[in-house]
């Protein structure tokens, strides 16, 4: 089968179009045949390698993904032949204590799909069957492959982690990414006042569409979380902020809390060591907390209100699968605002 695969480490130039075995089911697993992928900041992560990242090369990247099912293994129940399917792409044991407790995502083998196991940028990929979830007939494929993994992410952070309560203010970093989309949606769903950041005009515009309330342009003004901070919270601070950028906005963040504030880490896109001022940290009592992926429990709560249109992905661009290297290129260069995806 055709796949996008790394037989190196390296720039994005060591991604290319090759093909592979199909992969074999174990009796838990099925066998997706691929319609749409999305993108993410991991897939460029993975290509150019870590300390202790030892993979088993060549390797097919890819989280998120749509498409039908084509075959299954003798265990599975609960779908068959034909159909239409997304998925978590957050793997684990399953049989832990943490596991079983409903807390896959804090599992030690927990893993994201194409991390340690192939992906999804290729015809066929497999996953275990608890992992994946059926979508409606109605519902599109693409915005199916668009979803997952944001989604998820943005669900867990804002309900289970922040508690993000009707009427709150929540200052989100960079409108522009997947997680950032969904998290603009999934806070006015909650009832929270938003405010965001980006970097283009049009961006401002697409943020305001999607129900943000109020958009700054961090490169018009580099010092933006002192007019966010001075002129629209009046100098209170907001109650939550959303920081997967890391260390370019770390500091930022802090002094964008109120006292008692909540800062939710999901990510570092920009680099995972920030100088800060801890004098901040204990004067206001804030809490900073984690956040990766979610359960499967949090999953299905957050895909049920997609597939009953509450919410909804944001698409940016669509490539073949032949200009994998372009997409990740053009991800890479923040310019989306919200998903890239391939088309199989």
């Amino acid at each position: 089968m055709k796949a996008a695969l790394i037989e190196e480490h390296g720039n994005l130039n060591k991604l290319k179009i090759g093909e592979v075995n199909k992969p074999k089911l174990k009796s838990n697993e099925i066998l997706i045949k691929t319609k749409f992928v999305a993108l993410n900041h991991i897939d460029i992560f993975i290509i150019k390698g870590w300390s202790g990242l030892n993979l088993t090369l060549p390797h097919v990247i890819g989280s998120d993904g749509s498409g039908i099912v084509n075959e299954i293994g003798s265990e599975v129940t609960s779908l068959k032949v034909g159909d239409k399917v997304t998925i978590n792409p957050g793997l684990s044991c399953g049989k832990c204590v943490v596991c079983l407790s409903g807390k896959q995502n804090l599992c030690k083998k927990f893993s994201i799909l194409g991390e340690h196991q192939w992906g999804t940028f290729a015809e066929f990929f497999k996953i275990q069957e608890i992992n994946a979830i059926k979508i409606p007939n109605s519902f599109r494929l693409d915005l199916a492959a668009a979803a997952p993994l944001t989604f998820l992410t943005a669900w867990r952070m804002l309900t289970t982690q922040a508690n993000l309560k009707k009427g709150e203010e929540i200052f989100i970093h960079g409108a522009g990414g997947g997680v950032s989309t969904a998290a603009i949606q999934i806070a006015k769903y909650l009832g929270a006042k938003v405010i965001t950041s980006t970097s283009t005009k049009e961006k401002v515009k697409n943020a305001r569409d999607l129900g943000a309330d109020h958009v700054v342009n961090y490169i018009e003004d580099p010092d933006y979380s002192l007019h966010v901070y001075t002129e629209i919270t009046k100098k209170q601070g907001v109650d939550v902020v959303i920081d997967s950028v890391g260390k370019d906005t770390f500091q930022k963040s802090i002094r964008l809390l109120k006292q008692g504030g909540r800062l939710i880490i999901p990510g570092a896109t920009t680099g995972p060591i920030s100088e800060i001022d801890l004098r901040q940290i204990f004067w206001k009592q804030v809490k900073i907390i984690g956040s990766t992926m979610s359960n499967q429990k949090e999953f299905r709560e957050v895909m049920e209100l997609i597939f009953n249109g509450k919410l909804k992905p944001i698409i940016d661009k669509v490539f073949p699968l032949e200009k994998v290297v372009e997409a990740e290129q053009y991800l890479n260069a923040h310019k989306q605002f919200g998903k890239v995806l391939l088309e199989i």
